[in-house]
């Protein structure tokens, strides 16, 4: 072959080569996107099939099960702890205080010695009053042995009958002389008693106000130390007017009973939120009303074994006066209102759901009382309601905690009215409030 040929034909073998290689990896390309596109296809016909079958699904919905009970009307009031016996610890005799017999601070008997007064003087003073007496018990016997000597004498006028008398008399009036000495013995022994200063109460007696060598008594009854009785104590509380007119009415009508046969229970909780462990009752309501911020007095007692509390402590009081009878207590984000008055959505055992119209009497912490239009044993729809105004027909019920039943029914609280021009609530208009309150 002619060497020129040869030198041509060498470049053309090298194109025809590179141009293949091209090819292949073109062709290899397209294989892997054809691959990726097909196992895309596959994971979003998988993601659509398990979207499906969640949609085909019924929601899952939040409800409460009714429960009938007798739900406490609590007034929830301020108040302020009050010893119930006071009683201001004076010096009755004067003199100098020789000694303080008790430790502040500490709980003392009625009876007990708390201060001793120098009673020197009264007892100086009882000696002379019990001498006294002694010389008028002579005088009386010398008298009244003359009055029986001269009786047989006068009946055989032996002797005038004025000397007679004059000796009944004399008998008459020694006869006085002693019981002025026994009443002076008396006076004095009291004196005496007044130098020991006791306690007129029991209770826990607060800081001595003298101390020892100071002179009390002289010319008035000087203050020693103060004792309060703190078990129990009285709770010192003021309550609207109209709101224990309208309970009174509701007592009366019979829309509320009556909680027990005693009185009112008391339930008292401490700064820190915490309830008090005794249960106090209520004394008395004051019948007067406070012109000026038309409040009434309200009294109750409150059992204080421990000495926990203080008197001045500030509490507030949850007074429960009465009670509503056979009701159910529901979250008030269940609760949907319109024109013709307030209803909730009732979750069958199929899981269908149903708009039912109830009856509320007031509020109770974060639930509705309901009064009527609820039995016991439904499921009332609290969380989900969005989900039945989007068009779900069937839901799954999931039992919610309602931890708000327990809290305490307050009278202020109004059921939710109606409003007059306000139009008809749909069910996932009524979602709708529901998911708002919430």
């Amino acid at each position: 072959m002619h060497p020129m040929y040869e030198a041509n034909q060498a470049p053309d073998n090298q194109s025809h080569s590179a141009a293949s290689g091209t090819r292949s990896m073109v062709i290899g390309l397209s294989l892997a996107a054809a691959l990726g596109l097909v196992a895309c296809s596959d994971k979003n016909a998988e993601a659509q099939k398990a979207q499906a079958a969640a949609q085909a699904q019924p929601p899952e919905v939040g409800v409460v099960t009714v429960s009938m009970q007798n739900v406490p009307l609590i007034s929830d009031l301020p108040g302020r702890l009050e010893p119930s016996r006071i009683a201001q610890v004076r010096a009755r005799a004067a003199g100098i205080v020789q000694k303080r017999l008790f430790q502040e601070g500490s709980d003392v008997k009625a009876g007990q010695a708390l201060f001793q007064i120098d009673n020197t003087p009264y007892k100086a003073n009882l000696q002379s009053a019990q001498a006294t007496l002694a010389q008028a018990e002579a005088n009386l016997a010398q008298a009244s042995a003359t009055a029986r000597r001269y009786k047989p004498l006068v009946e055989a006028n032996a002797i005038s009958k004025q000397e007679y008398d004059t000796a009944i008399a004399n008998e008459k009036a020694a006869l006085a002389q002693v019981a002025a000495g026994k009443a002076a013995v008396t006076n004095a022994n009291v004196n005496l008693g007044y130098a020991s200063v006791t306690a007129p109460i029991s209770g826990r007696i607060g800081r001595a106000l003298v101390t020892e060598g100071a002179l009390v008594g002289q010319g008035e009854a000087t203050q020693l130390a103060t004792i309060q009785q703190v078990n129990p104590l009285y709770v010192n509380l003021t309550q609207s007017s109209s709101d224990i007119m309208r309970m009174r009415e509701a007592l009366s009508s019979g829309k509320l009973a009556k909680v027990g046969d005693n009185a009112a229970r008391v339930h008292v909780y401490l700064d820190d939120g915490k309830e008090y462990a005794h249960t106090g009752k209520l004394l008395f309501t004051d019948l007067t009303v406070d012109p000026t911020t038309g409040q009434v007095s309200v009294r109750a007692e409150l059992p204080n074994p421990d000495g926990l509390l203080l008197p001045g402590t500030y509490v507030r009081v949850h007074l429960e006066q009465a009670q509503v009878e056979n009701a159910a207590l529901i979250p008030q984000q269940a609760v949907t209102r319109n024109e013709k008055g307030n209803f909730v959505m009732i979750v069958a055992e199929d899981g269908s759901v149903a708009p039912r119209p109830v009856q509320i009497s007031q509020s109770s912490g974060n639930n509705w009382v309901v009064t009527s239009g609820l039995k016991a044993g439904e499921k009332v729809m609290v969380d989900g309601l969005i989900k039945v105004g989007m068009g779900a027909k069937k839901v799954k019920p999931v039992e919610i905690n309602n931890a708000a039943a327990g809290a305490p029914a307050q009278p202020s609280a109004a059921a939710p009215a109606a409003p007059a021009q306000e139009k008809a609530t749909t069910p996932a208009e009524g979602a709708g409030e529901g998911q708002a309150a919430k």
